[in-house]
This record gives structure tokens, C-alpha cells and sequence, in this order.
């Protein structure tokens, strides 16, 4: 069991991440914090899916003179890391639009908590 345990320690890393990024998201009032949880959250989900396309001793799919490893088992999909490539940048422009949406609601309503945010809309 502890061999279970130590042997995913990325994943108990991942897991830890996830709940503070849903915790962020739920429970906090101020809008900001609200955007920083969900920033943690979308890392620690790129993260396991890079860490979940890792392959230990696995080499690149290059063919290369150097390389004479013909076993396709060996080698390392970069799929995954070309997707999470371009779910970083989303996630980049999703989070500057966020901010700019967040200062435009600061400059209108003079506060980001949540409850005196709907208490002013109405």
C-alpha cells in the first residue's frame, strides 16, 4: 500500500491541486480569488494529462540514424503534450479576458465580493 502511495505521488500532488482549485472556485466571496482557484484548477488538470502521457524510458518518435529503436511501444505520444500546449494558451486568454471583465466590474460597482456585487445590480 505504501509502495501504491509513494509510487503516484504526482497524482496525491494533482489531487491536492484540484481541491484547492475547486475550494478557490466554491467557497471564496472575492471574484479574483474566485479566478485564481480556477487557475489552479486548469493547471492541475493540464498536469495530469501530461503526467499521464509519460513513459519512463520511452524516446521521441524521430527517426533518426541515431535512434535505431524500431518497437513503437518505446516511443512517447506527443499528442497530449501538443494538446496541453494549446490548453495553456486558452487558458492564458481566457484569463486576461477574465481580468479585464473583472476591472470593468470593479470600475462600474466599486467592489468584486460576490454578495454586495448582486446586492448592486439589483
Amino acid at each position: 500500500m505504501l509502495d501504491f502511495i509513494a509510487g503516484h505521488y504526482d497524482y496525491w500532488f494533482i489531487i491536492l491541486l484540484l481541491i484547492i482549485g475547486l475550494y478557490g472556485m466554491i467557497m471564496k466571496k472575492n471574484l479574483v480569488k474566485k479566478l485564481i482557484g480556477m487557475t489552479i484548477f486548469q493547471a492541475a488538470i493540464i498536469l495530469f494529462y501530461i503526467s499521464g502521457a509519460i513513459k519512463a524510458d520511452a524516446t521521441v518518435p524521430i527517426l533518426t540514424d541515431a535512434i535505431t529503436n524500431t518497437d513503437t511501444s518505446n516511443y512517447i505520444n506527443p499528442l497530449p503534450h501538443a494538446l496541453m500546449l494549446t490548453a495553456i494558451v486558452v487558458g492564458v486568454a481566457t484569463v486576461g479576458v477574465a481580468f479585464a471583465i473583472l476591472v470593468m466590474i470593479y470600475n462600474k460597482y466599486k467592489t468584486l465580493n460576490e454578495q454586495e456585487l448582486i446586492e448592486r445590480m439589483k
